[in-house]
């Protein structure tokens, strides 16, 4: 029955606005049953493109639709903007926000995804930073412009104390190859080098995506930018723990992916993974050392902490081993879809962390949940993998569909008309057609505005940065079509 014999309606709460909790809140609404929504942000967050929010070519507001906008036809769907402390399974109640308000349920889909891992490094999140929201994504912006500024800046202030020296008759003039022997221009050389390399920790997509947009920014959209450095003499490096890049994909389209990031001019250290981070330096395990400014972490995921209060049937990264229905066991009541979820696929082979599993799984659970409140049996969860896709640079990407194995530029037409497709709302799709045209035919990014405050201080002093905090409202998933 889909009332009780008290005559209230069903309650079911969704934890969680990405991919799987908005797919379930869909199927869910305009039933007999009260679905509320709860999440940190007031927005569904359209993952897989948050890299070009990195790398400044969108916008925020290109890849963020409101969720309230995208559930305004399921009258029977709220949605409430609250941060999720703690839940109670016994008691069948949500605790949210600082006041730890309570939110009775009788069914609950927890869809809050993954978070950074750092190896049980977590000192490094202040001077590596993930990429899994928006403010990560500005946050990585922040830090690869204000690089370029800083190295301008050191060039500037070097002419100016040597112009102030020689006016002043305390040094007479050099030449160019004494200016450059002198101990204060090679450590000015060197800060210079450091703010202008770039380090990627995880070869995995979203590092080789970073890896390849990067240099092509430097060389040219910003090539006329500066008047003191080159940014054309940017490094890149990708840095991968194992023993290639993109281990989901095949070994030859890896290759090739490899291939054309080397082509633009990326480093690529496999098999050496980092050991310790500072402020200035990357250090691998081979005792190789890089001076660097920049480091962005696209290596490791770990579970959201509400996976802990719903059991001890966890994998080794802290997601619930869930029934093949994706209830939690014991608790036929409670399902949990998306990343968060580990679903055994047949030899210890999980779902992927990927968009199209988050979607499917928040599908299948509303239908259970509908299934158990109509006193029906529940369906079984089966994946369909549509296949793998990734890009390299501008026109180039792979594409691993099953039935084929592209590259080049037809792979990359793929990927463009893909997140096209499945990026939530007209406007947006409209507004990201119309800024990668411009990107595309003038080489140039439309979103290069720098926050003035903290910009500086973040870049000089990363490591005192206020602390992020986990977010355990939202979903996090970042490959569209896989």
């Amino acid at each position: 029955m889909a009332t009780k014999e008290n005559g209230h309606v069903p309650r079911v709460v969704i934890i969680g606005g990405g991919f799987a909790g908005l797919e379930a809140a869909k199927v869910l609404g305009n039933k007999p049953v009260e679905v509320i929504l709860l999440d940190r942000t007031n927005h569904h967050l359209f993952q897989p493109l948050l890299y070009q929010v990195a790398t400044a070519a969108l916008a925020p507001t290109d890849i963020a639709t409101p969720i309230r906008h995208i559930l305004r036809n399921y009258k029977n769907v709220s949605v409430m903007l609250a941060e999720v402390k703690e839940i109670d399974p016994d008691r069948k109640v949500v605790i949210f926000d600082e006041d730890r308000d309570e939110l009775p349920f009788d069914y609950l889909l927890l869809a809050t995804g993954t978070r950074h891992g750092y190896f049980k490094n977590p000192e490094w999140e202040q001077l590596a930073p993930g990429l899994k929201t928006i403010n990560d994504a500005m946050e990585i912006r922040q830090r690869f412009l204000m690089a370029f500024e800083e190295a301008e800046k050191r060039e500037i202030d070097r002419d100016e104390k040597e112009r102030t020296a020689r006016d002043s008759g305390e040094q007479p003039p050099l030449s160019f190859e004494q200016r450059r022997a002198s101990a204060e221009a090679r450590q000015a050389e060197a800060d210079r080098d450091a703010f202008l390399t770039f380090v990627i920790v995880g070869a995995g997509p979203t590092g080789c995506e970073l890896s390849g947009t990067i240099p092509e920014v430097a060389c040219k959209a910003m090539n006329n930018d500066f008047r003191r450095i080159d940014t054309r003499a940017v490094r890149m490096i990708l840095i991968e723990a194992g023993s290639r890049i993109l281990p989901q994909f095949p070994e030859d389209l890896a290759a090739k992916a490899q291939r054309d990031l080397e082509k633009l001019g990326v480093e690529i250290m496999t098999g050496d993974p980092v050991v310790r981070l500072e402020d200035d330096c990357v250090y691998l395990k081979s005792g190789t050392t890089i001076a660097t400014k920049t480091v962005i972490w696209a290596a490791g995921n770990v579970a959201s902490p509400l996976a802990k209060n719903l059991t001890d049937q966890l994998d080794k990264a802290g997601r619930v081993k869930v029934e093949k229905d994706l209830s939690v066991p014991g608790h036929p009541e409670i399902f949990v879809a998306g990343d968060l979820m580990y679903f055994d696929m047949g030899d210890d082979k999980p779902v992927p962390g990927v968009a199209q599993g988050a979607i499917q799984s928040g599908a299948i659970a509303g239908q259970n949940i509908l299934h158990r409140l109509y006193g029906e049996g529940t369906v079984p969860f089966s994946y369909w993998d549509k296949g793998n896709l990734a890009v390299i640079g501008r026109g180039k990407a792979i594409a691993d569909l099953h039935f084929a194995k592209v590259s080049g530029f037809i792979a990359w037409c793929i990927w463009l008309f893909i997140h096209i497709l499945y990026l939530v709302g007209f406007r947006n799709r409209l507004s990201v057609l119309i800024q990668w045209s411009y990107s595309y035919l003038f080489f140039q990014r439309g979103a290069r505005l720098i926050q003035p405050e903290g910009a500086q201080e973040r870049m000089l002093a990363p490591a005192a940065a206020k602390p992020k905090e986990s977010n355990p409202g939202a979903q996090e998933t970042r490959q569209v079509w896989q």
